[in-house]
Formats: C-alpha cells, structure tokens, sequence
C-alpha cells in the first residue's frame, strides 16, 4: 500500500469509517428486505466500498457529488444522514425525496449530493454545471461525477470531458469500471482498453487506479481533487474494482465467469483495509470494533425511523412537480 500521498492516520480512519459504514449499512438493507420489511428496489455496492469512501475524505463541505441509481455506497460515504436514507429506500415520506425516489433518486443537497440519477451517463453534464457556477462565482468547489464503466459509452461522457476541458471546469470524473455494464462484459462493448485512454482525445490527464487499494485511490483523488480546486481543469479516474452481487439485488449473475465473483468476495477490500490497518499500528482491534458498533448503532435507529415512519399521503402525487402547486 505505498503512496506518494500517504493520507495521515487520522485520514485512514476517517476513510475506513465511511467505508465500513458502506459495508455495515448494505448487509443490514439486503437482509431487511430479504425479510419482507421493506419492499424495494436495491442496488448493491459491496465490492467498490473503498471508491467512494477514498474520494470523499479529500473533500470538503461545499464541494459537490453526483452519482448514479447504483451509488449509495457513494451517499453514504460522503455523509448522507442514515435515517432519511432509510426512509427513502423504504418507499416513507420522511425519506430524501418524500419516498417518491427510492433508491434510484436520493437527494441530499446539505451533504452536497446533489442528484442521484437514473439516466446512464448524466451525473457528467450534471457536475459541469455545478462546476461551472462554482468558478463563474469564484469559488473553490469541486465538484465529482460518478458513473459506471458503461456509461463512458454514452454521448454526454465524451461532450462532458470535451466542455470540462475547453472551459477547464473544476470537476473529476470518477469511473467506477467494476467490469459490467449492467449485464455485460467490459470488452464485449467497451473498445478501449482502459477508459482512462480516452482522456488523451481531450487533453486532460487520465489515470487507472485499483479502486480497491485505498492508498492509491486515495492518492488519485487528493492529486485530482486539488488539480481542480487550483484551477487546473479535470481529471478522469478509472477506478477498477468488482461487485459483489450483481447489477441489482436478486440478480442471479449467470453471465460472470465461474468463479469470479468468489475470487473478488475472497479479497473483500473493506476486510483488508481493516487487516492492514491493525497490522501496521494504525488501529486496534478495539479501536475498529468501537467504531462499528457505532455505526451499527446508527443504522438500528435509521431502521426503526425508516419502518415507523409514514408513507406518503396521496396529495403528495401532485407535490414537487410543477413550480406552481395544483389547485383541484
């Protein structure tokens, strides 16, 4: 785990914290729902817990994220109150979004998760226009866009990088490349050999980075992250790592290799990270078993909030749709 930009041990906690937290909060949402107590679509994010946890320690208050329908693990990190969470999952009118969004749509502005989105490839343009006011404005924002391998196959992916790079836009683009794109093979629809390379056709830097090795994303990120607060334009990161359960959850996976799926779980990064840190004097196990008691503690509460709460009522169908409430 060497680095160049070796974060301080109280960043690697703060790190392990958020992504423990991704980890502790999935296991508890597929066994709440395999239980019958909540009803939802979900999106599993085992497997690419360090991505996001790496990036969001860089950041700051006011910087901003988007991300895509498979990206709790990245609200989550970045510091996404539990118990609005949970209610949005839940379908409850306490949820993010009133319980209108669900997983696919949780929104939380005041932990600058500015959209979560369920079209393929448009958290890009998204994050340039939040990127573009913050230098209009003079500010030292950042703004990231998360997305999916498949997504750099889309239109805005390319028209993004080429506006972020003309008008050196204080924006990261984050690729989570896990492999699939939905049910795909990366080289069965992807013909570069890294997304990374295509940086080059805008004039940006491009890195590949194992999205699964927290010092060196967390090196990636810092070095992007301040490139663009510094005004020095973006940056695309491809994050390689794995999902662990397929593109939604209940998906059987027949279209990985055999095995390959075990052979990713077998190195769970979040039980590693954790190893490593003991290992070399950054923690205690008492120390780390404190703080996901603490967490666990924390998603006790959202859950009983989320199940308690209420769903919405039937008015709310005519709410947050026009700028001009409907008068029947």
């Amino acid at each position: 785990m060497a680095s160049t930009q070796a974060p301080d041990r109280r960043t690697l906690l703060d790190m392990y914290r958020r992504a423990t937290a991704v980890k502790q909060n999935d296991e508890r949402f597929r066994a709440v729902i395999k239980s019958g107590k909540i009803t939802a679509t979900y999106y599993s994010p085992r497997g690419q817990d360090i991505i996001p946890a790496a990036v969001s320690v860089n950041l700051t208050d006011q910087d901003y994220i988007c991300t895509i329908y498979r990206g709790i693990h990245d609200m989550i990190a970045r510091g996404v109150p539990l118990k609005p969470l949970w209610a949005e999952i839940a379908g409850k009118v306490t949820g993010t979004c009133k319980g209108k969004g669900g997983a696919m749509h949780i929104t939380h502005p005041a932990t600058g998760v500015m959209v979560t989105t369920g079209v393929v490839g448009s958290s890009m343009p998204i994050a340039n226009g939040l990127a573009m006011a913050a230098q209009i404005r003079g500010e030292k924002r950042v703004a990231i866009a998360y997305f999916g391998d498949g997504a750099s196959n889309i239109g805005a992916f390319h028209e993004a990088l080429n506006l972020a790079a003309v008008w050196k836009l204080p924006v990261v683009f984050v690729c989570q490349n896990n492999g699939y794109g939905e049910h795909t093979r990366y080289e069965l629809a992807t013909s570069a050999a890294k997304i990374s390379d295509r940086a080059q056709g805008y004039q940006i830097p491009g890195v590949t980075v194992d999205g699964n090795e927290p010092l060196a994303m967390y090196a990636a990120a810092k070095t992007a992250i301040d490139r663009a607060r510094e005004g020095g334009g973006p940056t695309l990161i491809e994050a390689l790592t794995f999902r662990f359960y397929g593109h939604v959850f209940g998906d059987a996976d027949a279209y990985m290799a055999k095995g390959e799926k075990e052979a990713a779980m077998a190195r769970d990064p979040v039980v590693r990270f954790r190893v490593w840190l003991i290992e070399n004097g950054h923690a205690t196990e008492a120390q780390l078993k404190d703080m996901e008691t603490v967490i666990e503690r924390d998603i006790d509460e959202a859950v009983e909030f989320a199940l308690s709460s209420p769903v919405p009522d039937a008015a709310e169908l005519s709410r947050d749709v026009f700028a001009t409430e409907l008068t029947r």
